[in-house]
Protein backbone atom coordinates (compact mmCIF):
# COMPACT_ATOMS: atom_id res chain seq x y z
CA UNK A 1 0.00 0.00 0.00
CA UNK A 2 0.99 3.50 -0.85
CA UNK A 3 0.21 6.41 1.09
CA UNK A 4 0.20 9.75 0.09
CA UNK A 5 0.93 12.31 2.46
CA UNK A 6 0.70 15.96 2.13
CA UNK A 7 1.98 19.15 5.06
CA UNK A 8 -0.19 21.96 4.52
CA UNK A 9 -0.72 24.95 7.26
CA UNK A 10 -1.59 23.96 10.26
CA UNK A 11 -1.90 20.38 9.31
CA UNK A 12 -0.75 17.15 7.62
CA UNK A 13 -3.34 14.49 5.70
CA UNK A 14 -2.53 11.23 4.15
CA UNK A 15 -4.32 9.17 1.94
CA UNK A 16 -3.59 4.85 2.01
CA UNK A 17 -4.33 4.17 -1.91
CA UNK A 18 -4.42 0.19 -3.22
CA UNK A 19 -3.89 0.77 -6.77
CA UNK A 20 -6.77 3.58 -7.87
CA UNK A 21 -8.82 2.65 -4.16
CA UNK A 22 -8.69 4.86 -1.72
CA UNK A 23 -8.81 2.84 1.70
CA UNK A 24 -8.08 5.43 4.60
CA UNK A 25 -8.27 9.02 5.02
CA UNK A 26 -6.19 10.64 7.58
CA UNK A 27 -5.79 14.30 9.34
CA UNK A 28 -3.32 15.27 11.87
CA UNK A 29 -3.87 18.84 13.07
CA UNK A 30 -0.48 21.11 14.85
CA UNK A 31 -2.81 22.26 17.19
CA UNK A 32 -3.64 18.99 19.31
CA UNK A 33 -3.03 19.58 22.50
CA UNK A 34 -2.92 16.00 23.52
CA UNK A 35 -2.01 14.05 20.43
CA UNK A 36 -2.40 10.27 20.84
CA UNK A 37 1.08 8.47 22.05
CA UNK A 38 2.49 11.99 23.67
CA UNK A 39 3.98 10.34 26.90
CA UNK A 40 4.62 13.80 29.44
CA UNK A 41 4.34 15.35 33.07
CA UNK A 42 1.22 15.66 34.32
CA UNK A 43 -0.16 16.65 37.85
CA UNK A 44 -3.50 14.71 39.44
CA UNK A 45 -5.60 17.75 40.29
CA UNK A 46 -8.19 15.50 41.96
CA UNK A 47 -9.17 11.70 42.22
CA UNK A 48 -11.91 9.74 43.32
CA UNK A 49 -11.32 6.08 43.44
CA UNK A 50 -9.86 4.87 40.43
CA UNK A 51 -10.95 8.07 38.90
CA UNK A 52 -9.10 11.01 38.27
CA UNK A 53 -8.63 14.26 36.57
CA UNK A 54 -4.80 15.40 35.44
CA UNK A 55 -3.30 18.66 34.05
CA UNK A 56 -1.25 18.91 31.25
CA UNK A 57 0.08 21.16 28.73
CA UNK A 58 -2.57 23.77 29.94
CA UNK A 59 -5.70 20.90 29.50
CA UNK A 60 -7.01 18.13 31.61
CA UNK A 61 -7.15 14.55 31.10
CA UNK A 62 -9.36 11.94 32.78
CA UNK A 63 -6.93 8.87 34.50
CA UNK A 64 -8.05 5.39 34.71
CA UNK A 65 -7.18 4.12 36.93
CA UNK A 66 -5.09 5.89 39.29
CA UNK A 67 -2.40 4.29 41.11
CA UNK A 68 -2.85 4.20 44.34
CA UNK A 69 0.38 5.97 45.41
CA UNK A 70 0.04 9.05 43.48
CA UNK A 71 -1.20 11.71 45.53
CA UNK A 72 -2.79 14.99 44.84
CA UNK A 73 -0.84 17.41 43.18
CA UNK A 74 1.70 15.29 42.73
CA UNK A 75 3.47 15.41 38.77
CA UNK A 76 3.93 11.75 37.46
CA UNK A 77 4.33 10.86 33.70
CA UNK A 78 1.05 9.95 31.91
CA UNK A 79 0.80 8.52 28.01
CA UNK A 80 -2.39 10.13 25.93
CA UNK A 81 -4.10 6.90 24.89
CA UNK A 82 -7.32 8.74 23.64
CA UNK A 83 -8.12 12.27 22.12
CA UNK A 84 -10.55 14.62 23.77
CA UNK A 85 -13.65 14.37 21.55
CA UNK A 86 -15.63 17.64 21.15
CA UNK A 87 -19.32 16.22 20.30
CA UNK A 88 -21.45 19.30 20.74
CA UNK A 89 -23.56 17.25 23.67
CA UNK A 90 -21.07 16.70 26.12
CA UNK A 91 -17.56 16.93 25.51
CA UNK A 92 -15.38 14.21 26.06
CA UNK A 93 -11.54 15.10 27.79
CA UNK A 94 -8.75 13.08 26.76
CA UNK A 95 -7.53 9.75 28.16
CA UNK A 96 -4.51 9.02 29.88
CA UNK A 97 -2.63 6.25 31.89
CA UNK A 98 0.17 6.40 33.96
CA UNK A 99 3.75 5.85 32.40
CA UNK A 100 7.31 4.94 33.66
CA UNK A 101 8.57 6.74 30.87
CA UNK A 102 10.78 8.63 29.31
CA UNK A 103 8.51 11.21 27.94
CA UNK A 104 8.54 11.43 24.61
CA UNK A 105 6.50 13.81 21.36
CA UNK A 106 3.51 11.09 19.99
CA UNK A 107 4.05 9.40 16.96
CA UNK A 108 3.87 11.71 13.93
CA UNK A 109 1.38 10.85 10.89
CA UNK A 110 4.29 9.48 8.85
CA UNK A 111 5.50 7.53 11.70
CA UNK A 112 2.13 6.55 12.02
CA UNK A 113 1.61 5.11 8.78
CA UNK A 114 5.35 3.85 8.69
CA UNK A 115 4.80 1.77 11.47
CA UNK A 116 1.54 -0.04 9.65
CA UNK A 117 3.79 -0.38 6.58
CA UNK A 118 2.68 1.54 4.21
CA UNK A 119 5.40 3.14 1.91
CA UNK A 120 5.34 6.79 2.03
CA UNK A 121 4.97 9.47 -0.59
CA UNK A 122 5.46 12.89 -0.07
CA UNK A 123 2.71 15.15 -1.91
CA UNK A 124 4.34 18.78 -3.45
CA UNK A 125 2.78 21.83 -1.90
CA UNK A 126 2.50 23.41 -5.22
CA UNK A 127 1.03 21.80 -8.58
CA UNK A 128 -1.69 19.19 -9.27
CA UNK A 129 -4.01 18.25 -6.17
CA UNK A 130 -3.01 14.73 -5.67
CA UNK A 131 -4.85 14.56 -2.62
CA UNK A 132 -7.81 15.54 -4.12
CA UNK A 133 -7.30 13.92 -6.87
CA UNK A 134 -6.90 10.48 -4.96
CA UNK A 135 -10.07 10.83 -3.32
CA UNK A 136 -9.63 13.26 -0.06
CA UNK A 137 -12.11 16.01 -0.51
CA UNK A 138 -14.87 12.38 -1.45
CA UNK A 139 -14.20 11.40 1.90
CA UNK A 140 -14.68 14.17 3.33
CA UNK A 141 -17.94 14.79 1.77
CA UNK A 142 -18.95 11.70 3.21
CA UNK A 143 -17.92 12.78 6.33
CA UNK A 144 -20.09 15.98 6.43
CA UNK A 145 -23.08 14.66 4.38
CA UNK A 146 -23.19 11.49 6.66
CA UNK A 147 -24.49 9.71 2.94
CA UNK A 148 -22.34 6.88 1.69
CA UNK A 149 -23.41 5.43 -2.15
CA UNK A 150 -23.09 2.11 -2.78
CA UNK A 151 -24.11 -0.11 -5.69
CA UNK A 152 -28.02 -0.21 -5.07
CA UNK A 153 -28.02 1.69 -2.09
CA UNK A 154 -26.16 4.06 0.18
CA UNK A 155 -25.21 4.46 4.29
CA UNK A 156 -26.66 7.10 6.20
CA UNK A 157 -24.40 7.62 8.88
CA UNK A 158 -25.03 9.93 12.40
CA UNK A 159 -22.78 10.31 14.62
CA UNK A 160 -24.35 10.96 18.42
CA UNK A 161 -22.63 10.89 21.53
CA UNK A 162 -22.95 7.71 22.57
CA UNK A 163 -22.09 5.71 19.03
CA UNK A 164 -22.16 5.91 15.20
CA UNK A 165 -25.35 4.94 14.11
CA UNK A 166 -25.15 3.92 10.25
CA UNK A 167 -28.57 3.48 8.34
CA UNK A 168 -28.87 0.88 5.33
CA UNK A 169 -30.98 2.41 2.33
CA UNK A 170 -31.75 1.02 -0.84
CA UNK A 171 -34.19 -0.89 -2.82
CA UNK A 172 -34.61 -4.27 -4.58
CA UNK A 173 -33.54 -7.66 -3.14
CA UNK A 174 -33.24 -7.33 0.52
CA UNK A 175 -30.70 -10.59 1.38
CA UNK A 176 -28.32 -9.02 -1.93
CA UNK A 177 -28.76 -5.49 -0.50
CA UNK A 178 -27.80 -5.89 2.57
CA UNK A 179 -24.17 -8.20 1.74
CA UNK A 180 -23.33 -4.90 -0.25
CA UNK A 181 -24.31 -2.81 2.60
CA UNK A 182 -21.87 -5.31 4.97
CA UNK A 183 -18.83 -4.66 2.52
CA UNK A 184 -19.45 -0.76 2.22
CA UNK A 185 -19.67 -1.05 6.08
CA UNK A 186 -16.64 -2.30 6.50
CA UNK A 187 -14.90 0.41 3.22
CA UNK A 188 -16.32 3.09 5.47
CA UNK A 189 -15.19 2.27 8.78
CA UNK A 190 -11.79 1.50 7.62
CA UNK A 191 -11.73 4.85 5.36
CA UNK A 192 -13.07 7.02 8.15
CA UNK A 193 -10.88 5.14 10.90
CA UNK A 194 -14.45 4.93 13.11
CA UNK A 195 -13.89 3.46 15.92
CA UNK A 196 -15.96 3.14 19.37
CA UNK A 197 -19.63 1.33 19.34
CA UNK A 198 -21.08 1.10 15.91
CA UNK A 199 -24.42 0.29 15.85
CA UNK A 200 -25.75 -0.80 12.11
CA UNK A 201 -29.77 -1.25 10.65
CA UNK A 202 -29.60 -3.24 8.32
CA UNK A 203 -33.44 -4.48 6.33
CA UNK A 204 -34.70 -7.16 8.49
CA UNK A 205 -33.97 -10.77 6.50
CA UNK A 206 -36.40 -13.46 7.05
CA UNK A 207 -34.44 -16.75 8.42
CA UNK A 208 -30.72 -17.37 10.39
CA UNK A 209 -29.27 -18.17 6.40
CA UNK A 210 -29.71 -14.48 4.97
CA UNK A 211 -28.44 -12.99 8.59
CA UNK A 212 -25.68 -15.31 9.14
CA UNK A 213 -24.37 -14.67 5.49
CA UNK A 214 -24.14 -10.87 6.23
CA UNK A 215 -22.38 -11.61 9.41
CA UNK A 216 -20.20 -13.50 8.19
CA UNK A 217 -19.20 -10.45 5.43
CA UNK A 218 -18.74 -8.30 8.22
CA UNK A 219 -16.40 -10.59 10.34
CA UNK A 220 -14.51 -11.35 7.43
CA UNK A 221 -14.30 -7.66 5.94
CA UNK A 222 -14.13 -5.52 8.79
CA UNK A 223 -10.69 -4.22 9.61
CA UNK A 224 -9.14 -5.77 13.15
CA UNK A 225 -9.67 -5.53 15.75
CA UNK A 226 -13.29 -5.64 16.36
CA UNK A 227 -16.21 -7.08 18.68
CA UNK A 228 -19.34 -7.55 17.07
CA UNK A 229 -23.06 -9.17 17.55
CA UNK A 230 -24.53 -10.83 15.22
CA UNK A 231 -27.37 -9.43 13.15
CA UNK A 232 -30.76 -9.52 15.47
CA UNK A 233 -34.38 -10.31 14.11
CA UNK A 234 -34.63 -6.78 13.65
CA UNK A 235 -31.23 -6.56 11.03
CA UNK A 236 -29.51 -4.57 14.06
CA UNK A 237 -25.81 -5.31 14.36
CA UNK A 238 -23.29 -3.95 17.16
CA UNK A 239 -19.36 -3.36 15.97
CA UNK A 240 -17.25 -2.13 18.69
CA UNK A 241 -13.52 -1.37 17.86
CA UNK A 242 -10.55 0.62 19.91
CA UNK A 243 -11.32 4.30 19.45
CA UNK A 244 -7.81 5.73 19.62
CA UNK A 245 -8.15 8.93 17.36
CA UNK A 246 -10.70 10.82 16.18
CA UNK A 247 -12.29 9.44 13.27
CA UNK A 248 -12.97 11.48 9.70
CA UNK A 249 -16.33 12.09 10.58
CA UNK A 250 -15.80 13.78 14.13
CA UNK A 251 -13.26 15.71 12.85
CA UNK A 252 -14.87 17.82 9.83
CA UNK A 253 -17.02 19.01 13.12
CA UNK A 254 -14.28 20.15 15.26
CA UNK A 255 -13.54 24.07 15.29
CA UNK A 256 -10.98 24.81 12.07
CA UNK A 257 -11.37 22.35 10.31
CA UNK A 258 -13.07 24.35 7.43
CA UNK A 259 -10.70 26.96 7.54
CA UNK A 260 -7.85 24.35 7.52
CA UNK A 261 -8.99 23.01 4.23
CA UNK A 262 -9.59 26.83 2.90
CA UNK A 263 -5.46 26.77 3.49
CA UNK A 264 -5.07 23.94 1.85
CA UNK A 265 -6.46 24.61 -1.57
CA UNK A 266 -5.03 28.12 -0.89
CA UNK A 267 -1.09 26.99 -0.61
CA UNK A 268 -1.49 25.41 -4.21
CA UNK A 269 -2.08 29.03 -5.93
CA UNK A 270 0.57 31.69 -6.38
CA UNK A 271 0.98 35.28 -5.60
CA UNK A 272 -2.50 37.59 -3.80
CA UNK A 273 -4.44 35.35 -2.64
CA UNK A 274 -8.50 36.01 -1.28
CA UNK A 275 -9.91 33.64 0.88
CA UNK A 276 -14.09 34.28 1.49
CA UNK A 277 -15.90 32.65 4.31
CA UNK A 278 -18.73 32.60 7.05
CA UNK A 279 -17.32 34.63 9.94
CA UNK A 280 -16.56 31.46 12.03
CA UNK A 281 -14.30 30.49 9.95
CA UNK A 282 -12.53 33.60 9.12
CA UNK A 283 -12.71 34.54 12.90
CA UNK A 284 -10.79 31.33 13.34
CA UNK A 285 -7.83 32.17 10.63
CA UNK A 286 -7.79 35.53 11.83
CA UNK A 287 -6.93 34.93 15.42
CA UNK A 288 -3.99 32.66 14.11
CA UNK A 289 -1.74 34.82 12.39
CA UNK A 290 1.10 32.11 12.21
CA UNK A 291 -1.08 29.89 9.89
CA UNK A 292 -1.76 32.90 7.59
CA UNK A 293 2.20 33.44 7.85
CA UNK A 294 2.95 30.29 6.53
CA UNK A 295 -0.06 30.07 3.70
CA UNK A 296 1.76 32.94 2.62
CA UNK A 297 5.40 31.77 2.41
CA UNK A 298 3.79 29.13 0.27
CA UNK A 299 2.20 31.42 -2.30
CA UNK A 300 4.89 34.00 -2.20
CA UNK A 301 1.47 36.87 -1.61
CA UNK A 302 -0.60 38.05 1.06
CA UNK A 303 -3.67 36.53 2.05
CA UNK A 304 -6.98 38.50 1.83
CA UNK A 305 -9.25 37.14 4.15
CA UNK A 306 -13.48 38.21 3.64
CA UNK A 307 -15.83 37.58 5.51
CA UNK A 308 -18.98 36.25 3.62
CA UNK A 309 -22.31 34.86 4.78
CA UNK A 310 -22.87 33.19 1.55
CA UNK A 311 -20.08 31.60 0.74
CA UNK A 312 -20.86 27.90 2.24
CA UNK A 313 -17.74 26.25 3.11
CA UNK A 314 -15.61 29.00 1.88
CA UNK A 315 -14.10 29.81 -1.84
CA UNK A 316 -10.29 30.72 -2.17
CA UNK A 317 -8.76 32.59 -5.52
CA UNK A 318 -5.97 34.57 -7.19
CA UNK A 319 -6.44 38.33 -6.39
Amino acid sequence: MIALLEIAPGAARAVVMDGDTLLEAHIARADEPLPVGLIAPARLASRSGKLGVVAMASEEAVLLPVPPDWPEGQTRLVEVLRPARPDGARDKQARVAAHDGPARPAPTLVQRLQAAGHRIEILPAHGPDRLADAGWDMAVEEALSGRIDFPGGRLLAAQTPAMLVIDVDGDGDLSRLSEAAARAVAATVRRHGIGGPIVVDFPSLAGRGPRAAVDAILAESLPQPFEKIAMNGFGLVQIIRPRRHLSLIEEVRRPGFAALELLRRAMRLVGPIRLEAPSPVIDWLAARPALIEECERLTGGPLALAANAGAGRGHVQQS
